[in-house]
C-alpha cells in the first residue's frame, strides 16, 4: 500500500513520530504482534478507503487475542485446532481410528497409550487438548461434519472391549445431531479411493479462504493448498462416501458391533 502510494519509508516515519526503523521492521515481519493504533495511524497516512481500513484494524484487533490451544501448544501439533474452529465443514476420512473430534476420552487415552512412548501426564494432557477441539461440535457456529470411517478402525478393540464398545455407542449418539454424518466403509466395499490412507478436508465460511486439506503423520502434519491437490481430495471422498454405507445404514452396523 506504501509502494502504490509512491511513498517513501522515511517519510511515514517522519508524519507519524516513529523511530526511522520501525516500519522497516514492521515491512519485513520482524514485530511481535501489531498495534490497533498502529494499525489506524498507517490507514490514516495512507488514505485507505473506510472498508479497508476497517477490516485492518479488526485482523489487528483479533490477533491479539489468545485462542484457547495456546493452552495446549505443548500437546497439540501444528494449527490444527485453530482450522477447526474457523472451518464451516470438515470432511474426514479414517482407516485405523476413530476420528479425533469423535472420540471418547478413554479411546483417546487408549490410542496415545498404544505409542509407549508417552508418559501418564502427557497422555492426560493430550487428551484434554482433543476434548477442547471437540468443543467446536456444539459451538453456536458448529461446522458439519462428514466422517467416513472404516470398518477395520470399528473392529479393533482399543482399550478392550468395553473401552470399543462406549466408543461406538458415543458415535451412534453423536450422528443424530443434524450437523453430523457419519458413514462406515465396510470390508466388502473392496478397493476403493482412499486405499493411501487417512485426511481431512476443511471449508472455511469466507470464500477468499480456500479449504485446506491436513494430512497426519507420526512426526509431522502435512497442509495442502494447491487448488489441484484439494480437488483431487474432494474427488478421493466423493468416491469414498458412494462406496461407504449410508447413514442411516450406518448406525444399524454400528449397534450391531456393540
Amino acid at each position: 500500500m506504501r509502494e502504490d502510494r509512491n511513498l517513501k519509508i522515511e517519510s511515514v516515519n517522519k508524519q507519524l513520530g516513529w523511530s526511522s526503523g520501525k516500519l522497516s521492521r514492521m515491512e519485513r515481519n520482524e514485530w511481535k504482534l501489531p498495534s490497533v493504533r498502529d494499525m489506524k495511524d498507517l490507514a490514516e497516512v495512507y488514505k485507505l478507503p473506510d472498508e479497508m481500513r476497517d477490516a485492518i484494524v479488526s485482523l489487528a484487533s483479533e490477533s491479539r487475542l489468545r485462542g484457547w490451544w495456546i493452552d495446549f501448544k505443548d500437546v497439540l501439533r501444528g494449527g490444527l485446532a485453530d482450522f477447526e474452529t474457523g472451518a464451516s465443514m470438515i470432511r474426514t476420512y479414517e482407516a485405523l481410528l476413530i476420528p479425533g473430534l469423535l472420540q471418547t476420552p478413554e479411546y483417546a487415552a487408549a490410542v496415545l497409550r498404544g505409542s509407549r512412548v508417552l508418559s501418564d501426564d502427557d497422555i492426560e494432557r493430550k487428551v484434554a487438548g482433543r476434548l477442547k477441539r471437540q468443543e467446536i461440535l456444539a459451538a453456536e457456529a458448529a461446522p458439519s461434519v462428514w466422517a467416513v470411517i472404516d470398518e477395520a478402525a470399528l473392529r479393533k478393540r482399543v482399550g478392550g472391549s468395553k473401552v470399543m464398545a462406549d466408543q461406538i455407542r458415543h458415535l451412534i449418539a453423536i450422528a443424530e445431531r443434524p450437523n453430523i454424518d457419519i458413514q462406515v466403509l465396510r470390508d466388502e466395499a473392496g478397493s476403493h479411493a482412499a486405499m493411501e490412507g487417512a485426511f481431512m478436508i476443511l471449508d472455511f465460511p469466507d470464500p477468499a479462504d480456500l479449504p485446506l486439506v491436513y494430512i497426519e503423520a507420526a512426526t509431522e502434519d502435512l497442509y495442502l493448498e494447491q487448488p489441484e491437490a484439494i480437488q483431487n481430495y474432494v474427488g478421493i471422498f466423493g468416491h469414498i462416501c458412494s462406496s461407504a454405507e449410508s447413514p442411516e445404514a450406518s448406525v444399524r452396523y454400528l449397534e450391531s458391533l456393540i
